[in-house]
């Protein structure tokens, strides 16, 4: 059996979970209220500093399920992850809208990453 490490573990969830050299990122929004740019910005740098918690990084992401409360900030939304994700080792990616754990939430980021 492998070890599971769990990162940022709290009563109700871990912001991430490490088993088999793989991690599994918790959903990773941004500041409530912000834009849609503001809110995206913010989540992938919390990816960014739970994948480097993990020993992993953005270049090692295999899959990044992204939700929009609204498909309108799609192309909003894909400025900043466009600018932010590897260019030369992009993941896997699929983008929906749904409503999140509150209104004032826009964005949120579900990432699975590969650890070095």
């Amino acid at each position: 059996m492998s070890d599971i490490t769990r990162l940022d573990p709290g009563p109700r969830m871990s912001q991430a979970v490490v088993h088999n050299g793989i991690v599994y990122l918790a959903g990773q929004v941004g500041t409530a209220g912000a834009s849609v740019t503001e809110q995206t910005k913010t989540a992938l740098a919390a990816v960014e500093e739970l994948l480097a918690k993990a020993g992993s990084d953005k270049s090692r992401i295999l899959q990044a399920t992204l939700w929009l409360a609204d498909m309108a900030d799609f192309a909003e939304m894909n400025a900043v992850w466009d600018a932010w994700v590897d260019p030369n080792n992009t993941p896997a990616r699929a983008t929906g809208e749904a409503k999140l754990a509150t209104p004032e939430y826009k964005f949120e980021a579900i990432i699975v990453a590969a650890v070095k």
